[in-house]
């Protein structure tokens, strides 16, 4: 048996992803940082080899520090190297990495630092003295470089494929984010995304445009490339989208991942062609559910793929498109090769057949699926349905194995390709003076563009929607403000009391891009 059906097998995620390629290719490029503007110049270039060391001697850092075995380590370094270096040399170290969101604000911040318990915060900022901060030892940059300059070494941790590794923050079904865990397991676990969705080769370069404190970049980003040998590409500084081809071509990207949003920008301000796009072999998508036509424009105007999935922060991209799984209109593709895909009745969490519509789930065997939500036993027991997990996402599956997305079964927003609770908004803006009763919701303004809106009721006819905005820019990350506020008389409401929030609606005759 192997860590892929023994659970009690003896396997670190960091060996796996960068100690068998520092022990078979040592000097061949790793990492390459870049800035957007100048892509073709390299700020930072590391091997296989540096980046092992690299993380190892974090890993005896940490242990030096203080830090146990399961501690969990905060890291909010932004998107650096020194990012990288950190979430995987806290797992190298057998302690569980918390990547996060340098968008977050300080009490946004303090609230998952206190509610995952940790015992050390890696950041660039000068934190507050705040309880859930005092808690915990603070490291700067400043230290994170004297680790990786230190010659002291660590082993990698005896680990065993369950153990815990890292611990990632979503929004949940209530004002509390919610900590979804992961095991060391989950790195293998996403064998089946290599052929089944990317089609990656060791000689490739990867280059994401997400941030590392989304599953989505720290998986396709860095941990599958490193596993595959492949080179993965950090890009700083100005994202805007009419640099991203530039950046593509001169640094040799071949494989190219984003949300949808990112693609839409870069045809409507770039609108590149084949040749400027260098050495791009595919496109890879997920994040959000991409506008109609946007994979055909796509193909149109760059004569290149592009592959779309579907995942959640509980198991990554599990359905898919690839080179192998053509791409059918009004699908996001098949379960990927060893996985075990269902749709269930949303009643009864029963099987059903071809083409009827329920929830889509996974079965819980599968190795890259979360250990659990920390600390949340109930939001737990929710997603399991005797053998399956069944994360929120309905659809159905044709004939052909073919899965068609039909949307959330619950009322997450989806903020640029960022899951966004309607209750972690409505519990920061119900705090706004002014403010009688608010609800959110996501609204769709065009067929490709989607925003956050806030409908409140006024106990202050002077309230105007800039306090309102002003108050969430405050107090929540910026991709969770409304971008629109709307005044209303009233909520509306069940029977029961409860927000129908998706009785709420929005006319907007302007266009945001």
């Amino acid at each position: 048996m192997d860590v892929m059906t023994d659970p009690s097998a003896s396997f670190n995620m960091a060996d796996y992803t960068i100690g068998r390629q520092a022990r078979a290719n040592a000097y061949k490029i790793a990492l390459l940082v870049c800035d957007a503007h100048h892509p073709g110049v390299p700020l930072e270039t590391w091997t296989f080899g540096e980046i092992e060391i690299a993380v190892r001697r974090i890993a005896s850092g940490l242990a030096a520090r203080g830090l146990k075995r399961g501690d969990r380590v905060a890291i909010r370094l932004g998107n650096s190297s020194q990012s990288a270096l950190m979430f995987f040399g806290a797992i190298a170290g057998g302690f569980v990495a918390m990547p996060l969101s340098d968008q977050l604000t300080l009490s946004e911040f303090a609230v998952l630092v206190e509610d995952s318990g940790a015992a050390m915060i890696a950041s660039a900022d000068t934190l507050p003295r705040e309880a859930a901060f005092e808690s915990a030892l603070q490291i700067t940059p400043d230290d994170v470089a004297r680790m990786v300059a230190d010659e002291t070494s660590a082993p990698y941790a005896a680990t065993q494929a369950d153990d815990p590794a890292f611990l990632v923050y979503t929004s949940g079904t209530t004002a509390r984010a919610k900590g979804v865990l992961h095991a060391h397991r989950s790195a293998r676990g996403r064998q089946p995304m290599y052929q089944g969705w990317y089609g990656i080769r060791s000689d490739d370069r990867m280059l994401h445009a997400g941030a590392f404190n989304w599953t989505f970049t720290l998986g396709v980003g860095l941990t599958d490339p490193w596993a595959n040998g492949a080179t993965a590409i950090v890009c700083t500084g100005d994202k805007a989208p009419e640099l991203w081809p530039r950046v593509i071509s001169e640094t040799g990207a071949t494989l190219f991942a984003a949300v949808p949003g990112v693609y839409r920008q870069m045809m409507k301000y770039a609108q590149p062609d084949r040749s400027a796009l260098g050495r791009l072999r595919h496109g890879l998508m997920a994040g959000e559910t991409p506008p109609p036509g946007l994979i055909e424009s796509w193909t149109a105007m760059t004569g290149l793929p592009l592959y779309e999935a579907l995942g959640m922060s509980e198991i990554s991209t599990y359905i898919s498109t690839a080179p192998s799984v053509p791409y059918r209109p009004g699908t996001v593709g098949k379960g990927q090769a060893g996985r075990r895909i269902a749709i269930l009745d949303v009643a009864n969490g029963n099987v059903l057949g071809a083409n009827q519509e329920g929830l889509i789930a996974v079965h819980r065997s599968d190795p890259g699926l979360m250990l659990g939500y920390w600390q949340r036993p109930d939001e737990e027991a929710e997603v399991y349905f005797g053998e399956w997990f069944a994360g929120g996402d309905l659809g159905s599956i044709d004939a052909d194995g073919y899965v068609t997305h039909l949307g959330r079964a619950n009322e997450l927003m989806n903020a640029g390709g960022f899951r966004v609770s309607p209750l972690d908004v409505e519990a920061v803006l119900g705090q706004c003076p002014g403010v009688a009763e608010v609800a959110c919701r996501e609204v769709h303004i065009r067929s490709d563009v989607s925003i956050i809106a806030a409908f409140v009721v006024r106990s202050s006819e002077a309230l105007d929607a800039s306090t309102v905005t002003a108050f969430a820019s405050k107090h929540l990350a910026g991709y969770k403000v409304p971008r629109e506020v709307v005044f209303v008389s009233s909520l509306p409401r069940t029977a029961n009391g409860k927000v129908q929030r998706k009785a709420l609606s929005l006319d907007l005759a302007r266009t945001i891009a």
